[in-house]
């Protein structure tokens, strides 16, 4: 019996290990040997990622089990996916209408989307390419006054709404430029007046001038049609245009009703852009004028403690936009102290008797106990409720909540995770009344479809403040996202019109890669930026900090060991023959492959080199006698731990006293080119008295890292995803107060996010993470307020390898500003691009070859986001 997964026997394996030993079993691409799992920040919860479709049942009464299963019945989750079922199929349709027809159609999906069809076609609401009879002019009128009525209803329920935050008006067209009923001679009798004409004009006039970049954000319109289209150019009059649209059988003439969507859409956002340029200019003359602007720090602040005077300015903004009842988000450049700008205002608040009810602050788990230090620090006088703890411990709080209320609080300090911890939790956060809630880290809100936008965007609090040092990119989805925060009346309503009209783009042939954009577009997102000047304070260290110490960057191009290096090109040609052709595209998943050879890039110990099968078998023989290992058979024990790499089987006499002989040489931990370079480096370091960050992707490799350093006697302190919230401002406090202490190692995810470690002035970055900005957010722990010394930044990179096209591509992404941490709001093409460009570099393979290897892939998976 062949077992699938393992390493062919190498003909020459030594017997230290340093090569593939007799006895091996043969890899076969794509099989994993190690069970992974995404490092994490104590908050890897669902709420972090997109919603995702799934197959749902949709009938009223589901079968599962055997069994029936009643609406009554359904849980939370599933509700959401059938309600998100429901919402892909009607995108038009609002949302409360969506769910009270489930509700009545007692969650039966087919039911509810067939009923509100219906009713959409006798609204002329469009809920499907399929072409709706317009409708009548008494009709049109009934509908116009319709919505007068519910509009005039919105403002009675809501006195203290500004015409300037109203919802723009006509989401969708009422009527269809062509009904191929009606219209089917070209010329079409009660669409030939009036305003329907003058859209017929519009929809002619962008057919025969629109460019490419504009016409492939129409629906349907691929680059085929596109160019069939531009052939029949010019089009003389609608009835031209008809007939060489039905005339041309890859051309139909559902294309007039869908440029007139796009145009409409179009229409929508430039009526949206108008309504925020009078909010813009509202602003921008109450702070030209500066009436009401605080002049000095709040008295409530404690004594020895002096804001910067970049940060009064700060403060001073954040009261005008409280005094104008609009939201901000404060962009400062990482390092810049926006805890402590923000501490001042609720100190101002508080002072002034401003603050009717208590502010909430939700932070990352990993800067909780940072926050709640700085806020006793430097205003004593607010009182704090910090929510956090066990489900017990948390229940007491609410319970406590209850019965005496949250009055006498200013401040509720939780934690993301808190926000959807449970159902009861998501209820509390929806009925408690805040006066603000500010969002630390707030680029998780880059994403308006996942899970943890919904739940916040449901927090009931009057105003909204978002902390980001992510810079503002030229990406409109992007900045639409955090606007649709910051002023969720005017713009929620529009995030369709914004996707449909900005996610598509093509290349030109005005330069290799690069990207053309419509001059409609290139003015909507100068448009979009100075509409968010008003509402965004950003400044960067070079501006305001002369004082703040210089960052150096090196990039340290390393040569692996020998015996490394064999390995890394013994799996290479693994995966491709003599010819560089691939052995199998249904065997291999492309992720696998870059993640075998990141590995092994890092360190050898993280595949399975030196444990023979023989050494694994007799490993599972001594595990199926062991009393606290799961298994007792040895067999079944063998095929479940024959994927795991060296270190981790290595790894494993620590948990089960059966394997206290269970031995890896010493030379093996520090025998890697990255090593190496660390030989070189820390030694320097250490005599001339710096202290050095380290910081790594992944939890295994950092187990391998403390072998290391223990070996080297060099003294540390660790900090990553699994180290408790409770625990983690502690380390910071002893690595900052003790001078003896040489490293710190961190990962790169829960140690890169709002911690402040200037004690020390280097940074290593072991292995660089696909998304840069983590890595810029990891260098500025060090860089930033506070900071006495330069600051030296390395980047590791094992030469010859992978690594190599990841920096590129990092490179690449940073110069055209695009923030990969997209995870919360990204474009998939782009890390998809990414994928193939990596497998080319790594591979050798042409696009094509490495598309078919990709198409293995699953779609919920998450590219370079597993732990070794």
């Amino acid at each position: 019996m062949s077992l699938r997964g393992f390493r062919k026997p190498a003909q020459n394996g030594n017997a230290d290990g340093n090569e593939a030993g007799d006895g091996k079993l043969s890899l076969i691409p794509g099989r994993k040997r190690i069970q992974m799992m995404g490092d994490s920040d104590s908050e890897s919860d669902a709420s972090t990622t997109p919603i995702k479709p799934v197959p749902i049942p949709v009938v009223g009464a589901v079968k599962e089990n055997g069994a029936t299963k009643s609406p009554a019945a359904l849980t939370i989750k599933e509700k959401e996916l059938r309600l998100q079922k429901v919402r892909q199929a009607c995108m038009e349709v609002d949302a409360m209408l969506l769910q009270s027809s489930l509700v009545s159609n007692e969650w039966d999906v087919d039911k509810a989307i067939e009923e509100l069809k219906k009713t959409a076609v006798k609204r002329k609401i469009i809920v499907s390419p399929s072409p709706v009879k317009p409708a009548t002019a008494e009709t049109a009128t009934n509908g116009k006054e319709k919505n007068q009525q519910q509009a005039k209803k919105r403002r009675v329920q809501e006195p203290n709404r500004s015409d300037d935050e109203s919802d723009v008006d006509s989401d969708r067209p009422a009527e269809q430029v062509f009904d191929s009923d009606e219209d089917s001679d070209g010329h079409g009798g009660s669409y030939s007046h009036g305003k329907l004409s003058n859209e017929r004009k519009n929809v002619l006039e962008f057919l025969n001038t629109a460019g490419l970049n504009e016409m492939i954000c129409v629906k349907t319109l691929s680059m085929k049609k596109i160019e069939l289209l531009l052939e029949q150019r010019p089009f003389k009059d609608w009835s031209n245009l008809v007939d060489k649209l039905k005339s041309h059988r890859s051309l139909q003439t559902d294309i007039l009703n869908y440029t007139q969507e796009y145009l409409t859409r179009r229409k929508n956002i430039a009526a949206m852009m108008s309504k925020c340029k009078k909010i813009t200019k509202k602003l921008e003359e109450a702070i030209a004028s500066g009436s009401g602007t605080l002049v000095e720090q709040p008295g409530n602040i404690a004594d020895g403690f002096k804001l910067a005077e970049y940060q009064l300015v700060g403060l001073n903004w954040l009261t005008i936009m409280y005094r104008h009842k609009m939201n901000a988000i404060l962009a400062d450049e990482m390092g810049l102290g926006k805890t402590i700008q923000i501490i001042a205002f609720l100190a101002w608040l508080k002072e002034n008797n401003h603050q009717e009810r208590p502010n909430l602050v939700v932070v990352p788990s990993s800067t909780m106990d940072n926050w709640e230090q700085e806020l006793v620090k430097w205003c004593p006088e607010l009182v704090i409720l910090k929510y956090y703890g066990s489900q017990a411990e948390r229940r007491m709080i609410r319970v406590d909540w209850a019965k005496n209320g949250i009055n006498e609080v200013d401040v509720v300090l939780t934690t993301y995770h808190m926000m959807g911890a449970s159902g009861e939790e998501k209820k509390m956060w929806r009925v408690t009344q805040f006066d603000y809630v500010v969002f630390d880290e707030a680029h998780m809100l880059k994403n308006v479809h996942s899970q943890r936008y919904q739940n916040l965007i449901r927090i009931n609090a009057k105003y909204r403040i978002l902390l980001t040092g992510t810079p503002l990119q030229n990406n409109l989805l992007e900045l639409m996202s955090l606007l649709c925060f910051v002023m969720p009346k005017l713009i929620g309503s529009k995030v369709e019109d914004i996707k449909t009209l900005f996610q598509g783009k093509v290349k030109t042939n005005k330069g290799e890669g690069e990207e053309e954009l419509s001059s409609f577009e290139k003015n909507q997102i100068d448009r979009a930026k100075l509409i968010m000047k008003p509402f965004v304070l950003r400044r960067l260290k070079k501006d305001v900090l002369a004082f703040l110490p210089p960052k150096k960057e090196v990039v340290l191009k390393t040569s692996m060991i020998d015996s490394q290096q064999e390995k890394y090109n013994e799996i290479v040609n693994e995966y491709q023959n003599a010819t560089g052709k691939v052995k199998d595209y249904t065997e291999i998943s492309g992720m696998s492959i870059m993640m075998d050879l990141r590995k092994l890039a890092n360190h050898p110990l993280l595949l399975r080199y030196y444990y023979s099968d023989d050494d694994v078998r007799n490993i599972a023989r001594k595990l199926a006698t062991d009393p606290d290992y799961k298994g007792t058979k040895e067999d079944d024990i063998f095929y479940d731990i024959a994927y795991l790499s060296d270190f981790k089987l290595y790894e494993m006499r620590d948990k089960y006293t059966t394997l206290y002989d269970l031995q890896l040489p010493e030379k093996l931990i520090t025998s890697s080119g990255k090593f190496r370079q660390l030989d070189e480096l820390l030694p320097k370091m250490k005599e001339e008295g710096h202290r050095v960050l380290i910081f790594s992707q992944f939890t295994m490799m950092l187990d391998i890292m403390e072998r290391y350093l223990k070996i080297r006697k060099h003294g540390f302190l660790r900090l990553d995803g699994s180290t408790a919230v409770t625990e983690r401002q502690e380390l910071i406090d002893q690595y900052t107060q003790d001078p003896d202490l040489f490293i710190f190692l961190l990962s790169t995810k829960a140690g890169g996010l709002g911690i402040n470690l200037t004690a020390a002035d280097t940074v290593i970055i072991h292995d660089i993470d696909f998304n840069p900005y983590n890595d810029k957010q990891a260098e500025d722990r060090a860089h930033r307020m506070g900071q006495k010394k330069p600051v030296t930044i390395y980047k590791l990179i094992s030469e010859g390898t992978i690594e190599e096209g990841m920096l590129m591509i990092a490179q690449q992404k940073l110069q055209l500003e695009k923030d990969v941490t997209e995870q919360d709001g990204k474009n998939p093409m782009d890390d998809h691009k990414c994928m193939v460009g990596l497998l080319t570099m790594a591979l050798g393979l042409d696009e094509k070859k490495a598309e078919t290897i990709l198409k293995n892939e699953s779609p919920m998976k998450k590219p370079m986001q597993e732990e070794f």
